[in-house]
């Protein structure tokens, strides 16, 4: 039986139990990891579309998407404990709901990297395209967003993608003192954003507060649609969770690192929102008495000549310089442009260890987990991927794109919650490092909160997701479901050595 493919549990963990990390991070560390993981480009750029979707009432999405996210960490972080290796999500599920399970899961998650990765660099030539137009420099219109944004192709999000592939080919490592530095530009950037925003708040800017309702499935606006897009803003928890292994009582520190964690952003974030809401007000652009979607042509044809907050492609520097703090603004860009390509490196670097973790499985074609012989990186997947997100960047706009990639991180988050409720019946008694508090009831909810923001994304991106779904399962049918190690009866092979370090000790950031 398709469903009996599993790969048994015990020979997943031969790899991590061949070396022992040392249990050595308390509470604090795990919360400072969070936050650093945490905050990234969503809330740098996805500010101006969660006004489009909601008005003033995107700081209620902001709560909304963090409760979600809270329920789906809680859950993720007990396979996190049990399967400490690679391949996140995919691997979890590969041992508990079977192979063609685990495939659907991996080919999601090139929407949760890959596509975000675009995402990431799409939000990252905003603000720099801001920067170059303070110092004189303007790009033609054409060459600033892709073609559903009113331009032609994103030239330097197709850049900055394409430069930073290469980094990765050529094996880059960082160390987590330059990771905590520019952890610390973007905490430093939104607490002067919220000190100089916050106190030019005006009541009349969140009238009415909730412009747009609170959405309907498939309908992708509204303060649910919105949450859905936020979502986007809270990934990256999951640098908690694979910590487990070297949590110091970890049943106790990993909840009050990922609540924790999750609580100071969410409080960032709120005051983030209320400070860009209240100072220049974010109404959306409505005709015929219907919110424009983000990211489509006809909302880029309102927006032309606008100086509103839902139609800046560098929303918190946008609203620095409409209250006339332009050099603080320009600061802001800056720190944007200088922290979200480290943001971009580690989402395409997480693509391309899944790949080469489906590669090795024999899902995928082996020649993907060639490993490069001098700069012992996996360079064939890499330039493969970074190709790609850099097409995905320079074609369409960031809305579009962190949404489709949120559809995948939240089929990949109900399959994990799923996973945790069939493992604690079939394995009750397998040591368990974190197990998710009152399971039975938190992971149902993640599962009910993932598949609420997901059906309230648009109808577009769920039909792309969808399309995708399909396409995935069409390559499983012809290449996977025979090729597989499992199918052969062949045993996990040795992998090829490759430079293990990862660029960033964090885990992807959204």
């Amino acid at each position: 039986m398709l469903f009996q493919r599993v790969k048994p549990l015990d020979k997943i963990l031969e790899t991590a139990e061949k070396k022992a990390l040392t249990r050595q991070l308390g509470a604090f560390q795990l919360t400072m990891l969070g936050i650093g993981a945490i905050i990234g480009t969503g809330i740098f750029v996805l500010t101006a579309e969660a006004g489009q979707k909601a008005g003033p009432a995107m700081m209620v999405a902001f709560v909304i998407a963090a409760v979600v996210c809270a329920l789906a960490a809680l859950a993720y972080s007990e396979l996190a404990s049990m399967v400490p290796v690679a391949g996140s999500a995919y691997t979890y599920t590969y041992a508990v709901m079977g192979e063609a399970i685990a495939w659907t899961v991996g080919w999601a998650l090139v929407l949760e990297y890959a596509v975000a990765a675009g995402a990431v660099a799409v939000g990252w030539s905003g603000y720099m395209n801001g920067l170059l137009a303070s110092a004189g420099i303007e790009l033609p219109t054409a060459l600033k967003t892709g073609p559903m944004d009113g331009g032609a192709f994103n030239v330097l999000a197709f850049t900055i993608s394409l430069v930073i592939t290469g980094l990765l080919v050529l094996g880059t490592s960082k160390s987590a003192k330059v990771n905590a530095f520019l952890v610390l530009i973007k905490v430093i950037a939104l607490t002067a954003f919220i000190f100089i925003a916050v106190p030019t708040a005006k009541d009349v800017n969140f009238q009415p507060f909730f412009p747009t309702g609170w959405g309907s499935p498939l309908g992708g606006v509204g303060v649910l649609g919105a949450a859905a897009s936020i979502f986007f803003a809270y990934v990256g928890f999951d640098a908690v969770s694979t910590a487990a292994e070297e949590t110091k009582n970890p049943n106790r520190n990993i909840p009050i690192g990922l609540i924790g964690s999750l609580l100071v952003c969410t409080v960032f974030y709120m005051l983030v929102g209320y400070g860009a809401v209240g100072s220049i007000g974010s109404q959306p652009m409505i005709v015929n008495g219907i919110a424009l979607h983000p990211g489509t042509p006809e909302m880029a044809a309102a927006c032309a000549g606008s100086d509103a907050l839902v139609c800046s492609k560098e929303p918190l520097a946008h609203v620095l310089k409409m209250i006339g703090f332009a050099k603080v603004g320009n600061l802001i860009g800056l720190a944007a442009a200088i922290a979200l390509p480290s943001v971009v490196l580690m989402m395409i670097y997480g693509q391309t260890r899944i790949f080469f973790t489906m590669s090795r499985d024999g899902l995928l074609p082996e020649a993907l987990s060639k490993v490069h012989p001098k700069f012992k990186t996996p360079h064939v997947v890499t330039m493969i991927t970074g190709v790609f997100v850099a097409l995905f960047a320079a074609m369409f706009p960031v809305g579009i794109l962190a949404d489709i990639s949120n559809s995948g991180t939240l089929f990949a988050f109900m399959a994990v919650a799923a996973g945790v409720l069939i493992l604690r019946k079939r394995e009750p008694n397998r040591h368990r490092p974190f197990r998710t508090p009152m399971a039975w009831v938190v992971c149902p909810l993640a599962i009910a909160g993932c598949l609420l923001l997901f059906l309230n994304l648009s109808m577009y991106t769920i039909g792309m997701f969808f399309g995708w779904a399909i396409i995935g399962l069409i390559v499983y049918a012809l290449y996977g479901y025979r090729k597989s190690e499992l199918a052969r009866g062949v045993d996990h092979p040795n992998a090829p050595k490759m430079d293990a370090e990862p660029p960033f000790h964090e885990g992807p950031q959204a």
